[in-house]
């Protein structure tokens, strides 16, 4: 995706970047190809990889060059098996697909959805992990105490829009305390540039994430290079490590799981917590206890 917001093109770019660069990453021996001299090209040749999709290598080097409009799903399984891509991967490709046919929209700004109190009712019955609802954009729309605690430096950075909403995106590549805060700075960021990415691919018609990728290409050279890599991921899992600026260092185990909010938009509900009797633990208890002390000295829940 041409990060700037006015691109009005089929996505031809997008692409031709990403197959060339999955086709890159394969060499002929994890292909199961025989090798022989000197290869001008890193990975796999384009006539190799038709031959394992079963097609033509004029009908493969056409689909490269971005014209997937009206190519069957059967044969895009094809491509992607011999690609080798991954789950998310192949979700992307065919998302490209979708957004490639006839009769697309022109950007539009999409309404965000509200979330519905009983959300907020069971963000803040959760008591002992730090728990938001995110949507696509990476914008944090909903969170109980502890997450907000957890993510003050976040929160209180001049990224945070007028109302206070915070963005995990704007964040890590324009706030340069966020260097600071996540300790695995750059595989945290790769992972958030993955994350738009595929957001770019479900919604492309989405003028508002048009927007933010442009501002962040603008901005960012470290964004423009991860964005240049046309990483891709959906499910986002695993370990974080946090300099909290009050409780000190905090290595946490995060999952997010998608939230049937609204057919109209993704949103997914993220969970923070530590290891039973770690140091971790102790200090997001801490942390816990921090964050309700306001509401119990003022005997009010502010939402």
């Amino acid at each position: 995706m041409d990060p700037r917001p006015d691109d009005r093109s089929d996505h031809r770019t997008e692409i031709r970047d990403f197959l060339a660069g999955r086709r890159a990453k394969i060499s002929p021996e994890q292909a199961g190809l025989p090798t022989s001299g000197r290869r001008r090209v890193p990975g796999l040749r384009r006539e190799e990889v038709a031959v394992l999709a079963g097609v033509s290598t004029e009908w493969y080097t056409r689909l490269e060059k971005g014209h997937i409009s009206g190519v069957s799903e059967d044969v895009l399984a094809a491509v992607a098996r011999a690609l080798q891509l991954d789950e998310d991967e192949r979700t992307y490709l065919f998302d490209l697909a979708r957004a490639a046919r006839p009769a697309r929209r022109t950007p539009s700004r999409r309404r965000d959805v509200e979330i519905p109190p009983r959300i907020q009712w069971l963000l803040d019955s959760i008591a002992m992990s730090a728990s938001f609802v995110r949507n696509g954009r990476l914008d944090v729309i909903a969170t109980n105490p502890l997450a907000r605690a957890l993510h003050a430096p976040m929160f209180d950075s001049p990224t945070a829009d007028p109302r206070g909403r915070a963005n995990f995106a704007r964040y890590h590549f324009l706030d340069r305390g966020s260097r600071d805060f996540f300790v695995d700075w750059e595989s945290g960021a790769a992972t958030t540039v993955a994350l738009l990415r595929a957001e770019a691919g479900r919604e492309p018609h989405d003028r508002a994430l048009r927007e933010l990728i442009g501002e962040l290409s603008t901005v960012s050279p470290d964004f423009r290079t991860m964005w240049a890599e046309h990483d891709v991921r959906i499910r986002h899992d695993g370990v974080k490590r946090l300099q909290h600026p009050e409780v000190g260092l905090l290595e946490l185990t995060y999952q997010s799981l998608h939230l049937p909010v609204s057919h109209r938009a993704v949103h997914d509900l993220s969970l923070y917590t530590a290891e039973p009797g770690s140091t971790s633990e102790e200090r997001l208890t801490l942390l816990a206890s921090l964050a309700a002390t306001p509401v119990q000295a003022t005997g009010s829940t502010d939402r």
